[in-house]
């Protein structure tokens, strides 16, 4: 197992994920490493996440991929749906854990809220006290 994906999933469980307040399930990482197959169960509850490895078990849904492409997820490099959709990696179970894969993930370098965008790009006569 890679260290740089064992990094991943203890800060996952310190500082959660993005926007999962109202989400609760369980996603299994199934990563592909020249060793052989890491299980990683991801556990949401209302938010709160924790992380465990072992062998493979009962999930909502199972994401199969290589862990060079999972690592290129996780910080940002590649967005989980578009990937999904070019077949880079497989999902077995429930389809809303692939949509929410962007809030587990950091979002890309340089990204930006689009409420300050937006605030931004605003005449200053349109701007809201």
């Amino acid at each position: 197992m890679s260290e740089s994906v064992r990094a991943f999933f203890d800060d996952l469980t310190r500082s959660g994920g993005r926007m999962l307040r109202q989400v609760s399930g369980r996603i299994r990482f199934d990563l592909v490493n020249p060793r052989g197959v890491d299980h990683w169960l991801v556990t949401i509850d209302r938010g709160r996440i924790t992380v465990s490895q072992g062998g493979p078990v009962e999930a909502d849904t199972v994401i199969n991929t290589d862990e060079t492409l999972f690592l290129r997820m996780a910080y940002g490099e590649v967005k989980p749906l578009p990937a999904w959709l070019r077949n880079d990696f497989t999902a077995d179970g429930e389809f809303r854990f692939v949509v929410m894969l962007e809030r587990l993930f950091a979002p890309p370098k340089g990204a930006r809220h689009p409420r300050v965008v937006a605030t931004r790009a605003a005449p200053a006569d349109d701007r809201k006290p």
